[in-house]
């Protein structure tokens, strides 16, 4: 159990793994707020995402989940939805502008489609030998990264100018490709982007990885 108290507010409870993209997704958006909060691992190994308990907070059985003093969200584009409008009062990271806010909502939706099928599920397939299709999702992650490339070359955030929910749920898994096997040396804009999260105040990263030995 890992506890990141940055001020004397009571903690929220964050329930995931260091080594989830997903999890990471909300410590790195609650680190960014200066929320305080707790991170509790959860034993997916052994089921303990099947548990009663664990379904009483996510029917899924799903990592991540948080405990907000008795507000429970999963998902974990929603958590990043819920702890920009809980906590975010200068509305910086999630725009009230309708188009603005639209832009930011489309990059989430990459982020759990196009990001997840590729560069995440290659991680998958490499760190933990999930049964997936590694050419696919090396296809798909390459497909990706060829888009969002002349898009960055053109914008500073995936949303605009300003960094947003959007930059974090796209952050963890393309970060973290190279432990997929997907290298992004071929990508300067999209590594100039990363850099650019990884120097905003209060950046935590994930824990890295061993790469996968080239073939």
């Amino acid at each position: 159990m890992n506890k990141h108290f940055p001020s004397s507010s009571k903690p929220v409870k964050l329930y995931g793994l260091p080594v989830s993209g997903h999890s990471h997704r909300a410590e790195l958006m609650m680190a960014f707020l200066d929320v305080p909060y707790e991170k509790i691992d959860v034993d997916l190994m052994n089921g303990a995402h099947k548990a009663p308990d664990f379904l009483n907070l996510n029917l899924f059985g799903q990592i991540p989940v948080i405990d907000d003093n008795g507000d429970i969200v999963s998902d974990s584009n929603a958590i990043l939805i819920y702890l920009a409008k809980k906590y975010d009062r200068e509305h910086a990271w999630l725009p009230e502008d309708p188009l603005a806010a639209a832009r930011v909502q489309r990059w989430l939706s990459i982020a759990a489609n196009e990001v997840a099928a590729g560069p995440g599920a290659a991680r998958l397939v490499k760190l933990f030998g999930l049964p997936l299709d590694y050419e696919v999702a090396k296809t798909k992650a390459a497909n990706l990264f060829a888009t969002m490339e002349p898009h960055l070359q053109s914008h500073e955030f995936l949303a605009g100018d300003t960094i947003s929910i959007a930059d974090v749920a796209g952050y963890t898994y393309i970060s973290h490709a190279p432990e997929g096997g997907v290298s992004l040396e071929p990508y300067p804009a999209i590594r100039a982007w990363l850099a650019r999260i990884e120097a905003q105040p209060r950046f935590v990263g994930m824990v890295r990885s061993p790469e996968p030995e080239a073939a």
